[in-house]
């Protein structure tokens, strides 16, 4: 059944109705009906008398979203048009051109090119402005670029780019680009093995395991696991991951809902690789979803010590529900929690503060759970480690530098200055860092701190109300001040700024594989990892508590 009115906009508002009581077919389903009733009553009538002339798809289209977002960030309604463009392709495998592409302030913005791959051949730089795919000129373009970048394999696709002023051109042929789970695996030392796994793609499991067995093969006999920035995925991926640890038959995570159906207990259904191999598992606030899981699991069962600072704290479960006429919602069913029974989730979405901002557990109402030896975990969002590093903790200015592309920024400059450095470790001195310090104020760069934003929306506000002429010069003292603050957390947090400059520069001239051969002999956290799997008694002690 469809509401037919002006135009002959056909709205199934009906069906899109029943599909919600589906879901529910409770005791509100009067509710659900009435309110069906009411908006679709409302939405015809403000079509029919509306002054100037509507566009209805647009409005359902924005009256849906907006609903939706009050919910939590992960329920979203794609229509027809999101449906074709942002269907996610979770093998592993997708036709494109190996980069990843940002758009800053409506620019496209090369980010990163994978080594190798379609845009590294054509020449593209981390950098690189695009401003031509094709016929198309991005600069008035508002739809996502990057799907102007697909196509068939071999598909040839003309682009121009700015370099540093200058405007240049390029042809990218497609290829089939191979994501991997596992970027790299190598050893440490002699017997420590070390495992980036960057995501949960269909082969994370299959790539972990043939590393996990290298490594033992090549003679290591302790391995760390690295997960940091890790954003997740599927599901089945972490426990296939976990089971590799642990042994057949053992809860890695269940989900619970108010749906008896969306209740599950995840179990691992093979033989393991190793029961026994000492393993410390690296987290970090980017290590969201399906890195919980793992980190949780093997914390949970005394399998792994983890280190690095508390994860991210996604346990919200989302399913993809498909609606009519090419439409698609994906709806939070359910939330993740460890065997321990702790809850990974972080933001409670059903209570906001005054600004409408989701609000965090407070640390006192935290609560305590065993793990499989009788060791204390608590809840509260997140893996806290069993060891937490204090350099895994970014302080907010280095993340202001990170969110507004202040080491991306200096960093491309840096590699058009010194075309030469090759495969050389870069060393960094204090005059570098003097001028990377004075490349900040000469691009007025901004670190949008809450603070910073707070005193120039307070600054237009005043022009709105004609009160910025008596106020300016407290505004200016208060800003020179911030400022001031700023140019002194810069000092401060030197060395951690540093080390992330040099990681830039090293990834640029030798890509995201030089970068973790540079990682294996000087990260912190690394080292800190492999120092106490090599302390056996240490490392006994932790899981033993």
């Amino acid at each position: 059944m469809y509401t037919l009115f002006r135009k002959k906009y056909i709205i199934p508002v009906i069906a899109a109705g029943f599909l919600y009581v589906g879901t529910s077919f409770k005791d509100d389903f009067f509710e659900i009906a009435k309110q069906v009733e009411i908006f679709t009553e409302l939405f015809k009538t403000v079509n029919m008398n509306y002054v100037d002339e509507t566009n209805p798809g647009e409005l359902m289209d924005k009256a849906i979203k907006s609903m939706l977002s009050d919910l939590d960030p992960y329920t979203n309604y794609f229509n027809e048009q999101d449906v074709v463009k942002f269907k996610i392709n979770s093998t592993g495998e997708y036709t494109g051109i190996g980069a990843i592409i940002t758009r800053r302030e409506g620019k496209v913005i090369v980010k990163e090119p994978y080594k190798g791959y379609p845009a590294d051949k054509a020449g593209l730089k981390a950098g690189d402005q695009i401003i031509q795919i094709g016929d198309i000129d991005l600069e008035d373009y508002k739809e996502d670029a990057s799907q102007l970048f697909r196509g068939a394999k071999n598909a040839k696709i003309d682009i121009k780019y700015s370099r540093q002023g200058k405007i240049l051109a390029t042809q990218i042929i497609l290829e089939e680009v191979e994501v991997k789970a596992v970027p790299f695996f190598g050893k440490i030392n002699a017997k420590t093995g070390y495992i980036v796994l960057a995501q949960f793609n269909r082969k994370a499991a299959s790539e972990t395991k043939e590393a996990l067995e290298q490594l033992k093969n090549d003679g290591a006999e302790r391995i760390i696991l690295d997960m940091r920035g890790n954003p997740g995925g599927l599901l089945n991926e972490a426990v296939n991951i976990c089971n590799l640890f642990v042994p057949k038959n053992e809860t890695i995570v269940t989900t619970k809902s108010k749906i008896e159906k969306h209740n599950n207990t995840y179990k691992t259904l093979k033989d393991p690789v190793d029961l026994d191999i000492p393993l410390v598992v690296i987290v970090d606030g980017k290590s969201a979803s399906a890195s919980e899981i793992v980190a949780g699991a093997l914390q949970d069962l005394d399998r792994a010590v983890v280190v690095g600072s508390r994860s991210f704290g996604k346990g919200l479960v989302q399913r993809p529900i498909d609606l009519t006429y090419g439409t698609q919602v994906k709806v939070t069913i359910s939330r993740y929690y460890t065997p321990s029974g702790r809850c990974i989730q972080a933001l409670d979405y059903s209570k906001k503060d005054k600004d409408g901002k989701a609000i965090r557990t407070d640390e006192s109402k935290y609560n305590a759970f065993k793990t499989k030896k009788g060791r204390t975990v608590y809840d509260g969002g997140g893996i806290l480690p069993d060891v937490v590093l204090e350099e895994s903790n970014l302080s907010y200015i280095t993340l202001a530098l990170q969110k507004n592309d202040g080491i991306f920024d200096y960093v491309t400059e840096y590699y058009y200055k010194n075309p030469n450095l090759g495969d050389k470790i870069p060393t960094f001195t204090d005059a570098d860092y003097a001028n990377f310090k004075q490349f900040l104020k000469n691009k007025n760069f901004s670190f949008d701190t809450e603070t910073e934003l707070a005193l120039k929306q307070t600054l237009e506000a005043a022009k709105k109300e004609k009160l910025d002429e008596s106020i300016v010069a407290e505004y200016q003292q208060l800003l020179a001040a911030v400022q001031k603050s700023e140019e002194t957390q810069l000092n401060k947090y030197q060395k951690e700024i540093k080390n992330l400059i040099v990681d830039e520069i090293i990834k640029r001239y030798q890509y995201k594989e030089g970068l973790y051969q540079y990682y294996i002999k000087n990260n912190s956290e690394i080292k800190k990892a492999e120092s106490l799997l090599s302390n056996t008694s240490e490392y006994n002690k932790i899981l033993r508590k």
